[in-house]
């Protein structure tokens, strides 16, 4: 008999909780349009701004939120509609704001992976990732606010792998997606601090936003999020576990010494590089990554590794835990990461 997969790449996505999916089976019960004028339509808009409420009140968020089919969706929104032009981003931020880059400035990084912002450029909008999905090295966002600021601008923060696990950061715009913390695909929110920071274009979502909203996905968003995070205690313990032991088979884990965030570890294995190690893995029915979901079929080095000054780069594959992970799931990662190790 085939043994279950352990999966290992809860930062690509992760499973929906039973609540999530309680909520969106009542979302699809009211079915009604919930921009239509008629009685059926006002019971799906009272339902989905009350979703709306939750999902901020569950986020400690005080202002606007718009809802959109994800984080990527979120961050080309900011970009594309912010009163003031993108001026620069981090080096390491996710494909979704580099393809809307342009000529701004890349902040570089150093060796641990956090983000040098000593010169910006004044008066603009400036991206950098609250938690990064390739490393889990956490940004200290309050202080580059604070530097952005200073020079007149506004901070985007991409939180699609934070959010839910940690506080949100100090920013004027924050990203966040829900099939990250539990939630469904094809869901997700911006949130923006003061409308006077976007440019409306008609439609939906007091016109920042066209396009029908998902109630069963807002639905399951909010519920999501209201599952807490408690869990995450166990995360730290488990990776803690995992990264001894990748350490002691003569392993590397990227950024062991910056700020990270519990469910993401990033390790190399000199001698044997990452694609070579999830066929191997998946093999045995254990599923981890390369770097991003986005980039993971391609043969590119990570370009948020390269960044950071990676010796093999090439070598390096990501291990990111979730609520359902156990510790068996972890020791059957080590016996088979350790096997690999040992041959190479």
């Amino acid at each position: 008999m085939d043994r279950p997969t352990v999966y290992l790449d809860h930062a690509a996505t992760t499973p929906l909780l039973p609540a999530a999916a309680e909520a969106m089976a009542h979302g699809f019960a009211l079915w009604a349009n919930p921009s239509s004028p008629h009685r059926a339509g006002r019971a799906a808009r009272a339902v989905l701004e009350q979703a709306r409420a939750r999902i901020a009140a569950a986020l400690g968020w005080s202002g606007e939120v718009v809802l959109t089919s994800g984080a990527s969706e979120a961050l080309a929104l900011a970009i594309g509609r912010a009163h003031v032009p993108l001026v620069a981003v981090s080096a390491v931020e996710h494909e979704a704001v580099l393809r809307h880059a342009g000529d701004a400035v890349r902040l570089a990084v150093d060796r641990a992976g956090l983000v040098q912002a000593d010169a910006l450029p004044p008066g603009g909008l400036v991206a950098i990732q609250h938690v990064n999905n390739e490393t889990g090295v956490i940004q200290p966002i309050t202080a580059l606010a604070a530097r952005v600021h200073a020079e007149g601008g506004l901070l985007l923060a991409d939180c699609a792998q934070s959010a839910g696990k940690l506080p949100l950061p100090e920013a004027d715009m924050i990203a966040i997606s829900a099939h990250k913390f539990g939630g469904p695909i094809g869901a997700g929110a911006l949130l923006v601090r003061d409308w006077a920071m976007l440019k409306p274009v008609g439609g939906q979502e007091r016109g920042y936003r066209g396009g029908t909203e998902n109630l069963p996905g807002v639905l399951g968003m909010a519920a999501a999020l209201e599952a807490g995070r408690d869990w995450l205690a166990d995360a730290a313990r488990l990776r803690a576990k995992l990264e001894a032991a990748i350490v002691a088979a003569g392993g590397q884990v990227i950024a062991a010494d910056a700020p990270r965030l519990a469910t993401i570890g990033a390790c190399r294995l000199p001698g044997l590089s990452a694609n070579a190690q999830l066929i191997r893995l998946d093999a045995q029915a254990i599923a981890v990554s390369a770097g991003s979901a986005c980039s993971s079929g391609s043969l590119r080095t990570s370009h948020v590794l390269t960044a950071m000054g990676v010796e093999g780069a090439g070598e390096v594959i990501r291990v990111s835990i979730g609520r359902e992970t156990t510790a068996d799931d972890i020791d059957r990662f080590v016996a088979a990461w350790t096997a690999l190790a040992v041959r190479a």
